[in-house]
């Protein structure tokens, strides 16, 4: 008798837990029009079938939706950049490292413009001054290249390498940070990549404008 009340107790918990779609769409703050475009484009997995007509939803649900409505609205990111990232989610594998390297494989943006090779050249010359352990042939390293590029066309002189090289520093305190704030949980520390390296990037673009007009205030008082 014990053991079925254990079983029923736990039947009861379960269906306590589970959701409709339209109670994922109350919480998640998304109409169920785009909750099934997400199930239809491959962004959400589909809920548990409980009837030839409705399915049921989990709190894993809920936290799906909410990284796709980041992803999508703060990060901009296309639905297939989005697809790629949760197909990393998804990825079985306990290896932390390996998930963190995909994840940041799918958020890598493609290549945009002709990266010259001296350019891409002197890209990698950089990221081996620094001591950072790049494969050359990161699309990174051609990205690099192509914006030292166009820096250059703009007529932005950057001091030789010495600018670039303070950026460099600051890029790699800021990657400590990064890692150092990351959950120890393997897939935890996934999603914390995954929603940081997209969230993250305006936050710290406006810091740094919050940073250069604090030291032009405090540079103009004491000239």
């Amino acid at each position: 008798m014990a053991a079925i009340q254990i079983v029923a107790l736990t039947f009861a918990s379960w269906l306590d837990s589970r959701m409709r779609l339209a109670e994922l769409s109350s919480t998640t703050g998304t109409s169920s029009a785009s909750l099934k475009y997400y199930i239809r484009v491959g962004l959400l997995p589909s809920g548990n079938p409980v009837s030839r007509t409705e399915s049921s939803y989990s709190d894993s649900h809920v936290a799906r939706v909410h990284l796709i409505r980041a992803l999508a609205e703060l990060g901009g990111l296309s639905v297939a950049r989005i697809r790629a990232v949760v197909a990393v989610l998804d990825c079985p594998t306990d290896r932390r490292g390996a998930l963190l390297r995909a994840a940041q494989a799918a958020l890598t943006p493609p290549v945009t413009g002709t990266a010259a090779p001296e350019w891409t050249a002197r890209a990698a010359r950089a990221i081996e001054r620094w001591g950072w352990r790049i494969d050359p042939t990161d699309p990174l390293v051609a990205t690099l290249g192509t914006q030292l590029r166009s820096l250059a066309a703009a007529g932005i002189d950057l001091g030789g390498d010495r600018t670039l090289d303070r950026w460099a520093a600051a890029a790699d305190s800021i990657a400590c940070a990064d890692l150092d704030a990351q959950p120890r949980d393997p897939e935890a520390a996934l999603r914390y990549a995954v929603a940081a390296r997209v969230l993250t990037d305006p936050l710290l673009a406006t810091l740094r404008r919050l940073a250069d007009h604090d030291l032009t205030v405090r540079r103009s008082e004491t000239a």
